[in-house]
């Protein structure tokens, strides 16, 4: 099958030649062949199109009247080898075309993809996953097909489907938790349990980790969500596991999941984040996250500390203390000193910031104390 890219489903490489005589030609007897009343014929055709807009942007686009009769031959009965090569062929079709993902939709293609959810076939399932990941990438798309049922086989897929769906299923229903209207939909298939399942054994800089964390993030907004991530054994711990290990935008998607729980209710889920070993963590992520993963990470800090109450005047209210006061409250021994040594580097390095800015600023105050004449002698050396 051909690879996967972040959102659509599959890569695409840009065609840098101008149209050449030849694959005007291919095209034109891939869409004769397509259009033909031989079911033969039809099915060279599929395969003719799905090698053609593999890397094509331009055949997708030439190739776009091939949709209407692709989607007949999914319609087909008992001929899976045509059911596979018109989806295959939709599927690069769709890759980085928003024009081809609506049109396959208003050709009726999802009925169909629907259908093979609940194939026998595995490979079937996988290619049938795969559609509704590159089409669930179109915006006008989503509403459509968190309507038409699709959803809760996808979660079906995501518990007892191949590897390769598994992965494809989390990042369609990623694609569809992007829209307000999919989230009551998703939460009822409850499919939180069966992400925690596929997010615990993956490398936490993947993707596939990135678009676990990015619908957990999205779900926790909700009760059902919050109060199915704490009840899965070990499933706040795999996103602290993103936190730490992350890529900068799992990172972000897990900081944010953890934000949202902490502030929906403090008392509930504090001890549930803390004792899971955030601390560490987050430290890291107040200096080496992206810019609101940073500032999250400070709220969360804030949060997590044993009052729920501003300090007094007379103590500062500094990342330091917050922390300290943490970290008095830790029973591992093994988080309590490893975030001793973050905080220690994270003081040694802030005060040899502050040295360096401190001899730069004297620096300026130096060369700016000079004469006119000597000043513009220097310039002129260098």
């Amino acid at each position: 099958m051909d690879s996967r890219s972040s959102s659509d489903g599959l890569s695409s490489t840009p065609d840098s030649l101008s149209p050449t005589f030849s694959s005007y030609s291919a095209v034109h007897r891939a869409l004769e062949l397509i259009q033909s009343d031989d079911q033969d014929s039809k099915l060279q055709g599929a395969q003719e199109i799905r090698r053609l807009t593999k890397t094509s942007q331009r055949c997708r686009r030439q190739l776009s009247d091939s949709v209407g009769p692709l989607v007949s031959m999914l319609r087909l009965r008992d001929s899976p080898e045509s059911h596979e090569s018109a989806l295959l062929a939709l599927l690069n079709l769709a890759v980085k075309d928003e024009t081809n993902k609506i049109k396959i939709l208003e050709a009726g293609a999802l009925e169909p993809i629907i259908t093979f959810l609940r194939s026998q076939s595995s490979t079937l399932q996988e290619y049938a996953t795969a559609a509704l990941l590159t089409l669930s990438a179109s915006a006008v798309n989503k509403p459509v097909i968190g309507a038409s049922g699709a959803i809760p086989l996808l979660v079906e897929i995501l518990r007892h489907g191949s590897p390769q769906a598994k992965v494809d299923s989390v990042m369609a229903l990623s694609n569809l938790s992007t829209h307000p209207s999919n989230l009551s939909i998703i939460l009822e298939a409850t499919p939180i349990p069966s992400i925690v399942t596929l997010l615990k054994p993956c490398k936490k800089s993947s993707k596939t980790a990135e678009r676990c964390c990015a619908l957990i993030e999205s779900l926790v907004g909700f009760d059902e969500g919050r109060t199915a991530l704490t009840s899965e054994e070990g499933g706040v711990l795999a996103v602290i596991e993103v936190l730490e290990n992350g890529s900068l935008q799992s990172r972000e998607h897990a900081v944010s999941a953890l934000l949202t729980m902490c502030q929906s209710d403090r008392c509930r889920y504090r001890e549930a984040i803390l004792k899971d070993g955030v601390i560490p963590g987050l430290l890291e992520l107040t200096v080496q996250g992206t810019p609101k993963s940073q500032t999250k990470a400070h709220t969360l800090l804030r949060l997590l500390r044993e009052s729920p109450y501003p300090r007094s005047e007379l103590e500062a209210d500094t990342l330091e203390n917050i922390v300290c006061n943490i970290i008095s409250q830790i029973d591992s021994d093994d988080q309590s000193s490893k975030a001793k040594k973050i905080l220690a580097d994270m003081v040694q390095v802030s005060m040899e910031q502050s040295l360096r800015h401190l001899q730069q600023r004297a620096l300026v105050c130096t060369s700016t104390d000079l004469p006119i004449s000597t000043c513009t002698s220097e310039v002129s050396l260098k």
